[in-house]
C-alpha cells in the first residue's frame, strides 16, 4: 500500500510545535481540563442511580450490591472502578454514598504521598462512610501498605517518634467503604487489587446513550438541542460523556454569540470543525500521529519517534491519544511499533480518502461507513 500523509487542519488550535502540556486545553482529551469547574460538573451529574445513563451492566450490578448491603445493615464492600477518564467513575462513586445514605469524602492518589496524609483522612470517617480515591494507581507504596490493614481489619498501626523512643500505636477505624478509580488497573499491585471485593470496568458509551446524556444536559443547561444535533456531538466525542458535555458547552458558546437559539446538526458540525474535531472524532494531534505512521508505508513506528515528530510527550501519546485511536481501529500496536489499523485501511480502500496537494484528506460524507 502506498501511504502518504494525512491532511492536518491548522485551525484546530494545536500547532506542530505545541508544548508537552498542550493537552491541558485540548477539547478531545477525556481528562478534566482547566475551565471545567466543579460547579459546572455538578450541574449535569446525575443525582440518583436511576438517572445514570449507560454502563447498564455495571449499574445493574451495583443496584444488587447496594440492596444486599442495605438489607444486611453493612457497608458496601470495597469497590474498584477502572476505565478511561470521563466515563463516570467519580459519579458512580458519589452515587454509592448517596444510595447508602452516608458521607462521601474524596481525594486522589497523587495527594497521598505520606502515611500521615492517609491517617488524617481515615480518622475523620464515620461508620459506613465512602472514601473515594481517584487515580489510585498513583498512591505511594508506603500509603498502599497502610491501606492493606485499613481495608481488611479496619485498623492502622502508626509509628510515633523515632530511634530509641519509637513506639507503635494502633488506631481502630469505623467500618468504611473504599471506592477507588483508576485508568491503569495494570499498575496496581496484585495484593492491593485483591482487597477490593467489587471490580467493575467501565466501557466507552454507545452513541444512543450519549444522545440521551446530551439531551438531559441540554435541558439542565437550558440549551435547545435537536436530535440530529445531539447525534453529531455524540458521534465525535470518542464514546466519552465528559467530552460530549464539553462539546455541548462549547457549541452553545458559538450558537449564543451568533445570535441563534437552537443547536442543530449543521451548527454542531460547524462549531466542532472550528474546534478542530473532524467527523471521526480526531483532532489535529491525532491526525499528525496517523500521518507519521502513514509515512512509514507499513513499517512499524516507535512511540518515541511519534512523540518527537508531533512534539508531544510519550506519556501524552500513550494516555491521551492512543487509547481512542486503537479502540477505533485507526492504529495498532505491535512488538516493533505502531502501524495503521483496519479503520485507516478501510478509508484508504473505499475512496473515503482522496489525494489533495500531496496529502490525504478524509471526506466527511463517509463518516457513517468508516465508523
Amino acid at each position: 500500500m502506498h501511504a502518504t500523509p494525512w491532511h492536518s487542519d491548522s485551525s484546530s488550535g494545536t500547532s506542530p510545535g505545541s508544548s508537552p502540556g498542550a493537552e491541558e486545553t485540548r477539547q478531545t482529551q477525556p481528562a478534566a481540563i482547566q475551565g471545567e469547574t466543579p460547579a459546572n460538573e455538578e450541574q449535569i451529574r446525575p443525582g440518583d442511580l436511576s438517572e445514570f445513563v449507560g454502563q447498564a451492566t455495571v449499574v445493574d450490578n451495583l443496584r444488587v450490591y447496594l440492596e444486599a448491603a442495605r438489607k444486611r445493615g453493612e457497608p458496601l464492600d470495597h469497590t474498584l472502578f477502572s476505565g478511561m477518564p470521563g466515563l463516570g467513575k467519580t459519579t458512580l462513586s458519589s452515587l454509592i454514598a448517596s444510595q447508602m445514605g452516608v458521607n462521601f469524602r474524596a481525594t486522589s492518589g497523587p495527594v497521598l504521598e505520606k502515611a500521615k496524609d492517609l491517617v488524617g483522612l481515615l480518622t475523620e470517617l464515620e461508620e459506613g462512610d465512602v472514601l473515594f480515591i481517584d487515580e489510585v494507581h498513583r498512591i505511594s507504596r508506603v500509603v498502599e501498605e497502610y491501606l492493606y490493614t485499613a481495608m481488611e481489619d479496619f485498623q492502622i498501626d502508626i509509628l510515633i517518634d523515632s530511634g530509641p523512643n519509637a513506639r507503635s500505636m494502633r488506631i481502630h477505624l469505623p467500618r468504611f467503604t473504599l471506592v477507588a478509580a483508576t485508568t491503569r488497573e495494570g499498575n496496581l499491585t496484585a495484593p492491593f487489587r485483591a482487597r477490593f471485593g467489587i471490580h467493575e470496568k467501565l466501557e466507552p458509551y454507545a452513541v444512543e446513550d450519549l444522545v440521551c446524556i446530551l439531551e438531559r444536559s441540554a435541558r439542565i443547561l437550558d440549551v435547545e438541542l435537536d436530535a440530529e444535533g445531539a447525534r453529531v456531538l455524540a458521534g465525535r466525542c470518542r464514546g466519552t460523556p465528559r467530552i460530549a458535555n464539553r462539546y455541548l458547552r462549547r457549541v452553545r458558546d458559538f450558537v449564543d454569540v451568533e445570535g441563534q437559539d437552537r443547536i442543530d446538526a449543521k451548527r454542531a458540525a460547524a462549531a466542532l470543525d472550528r474546534l478542530g474535531v473532524d467527523p471521526h472524532g480526531l483532532d489535529s494531534v491525532d491526525r499528525k500521529i496517523l500521518e507519521v505512521v502513514a509515512r512509514s508505508e507499513g513499517t512499524p513506528v516507535g512511540v518515541k519517534t511519534i512523540a518527537v515528530t508531533v512534539g508531544e510527550e510519550e506519556r501524552t501519546i500513550e494516555d491521551v491519544h492512543e487509547p481512542f485511536l486503537i479502540r477505533a481501529g485507526f492504529l495498532e500496536k505491535t512488538t516493533r511499533g505502531r502501524v495503521l489499523g483496519p479503520a485507516a485501511e478501510k478509508l484508504w480502500g473505499n475512496g473515503a480518502v482522496t489525494r489533495q496537494q500531496g496529502s490525504l484528506d478524509i471526506e466527511q460524507s463517509d463518516v457513517e461507513e468508516s465508523t
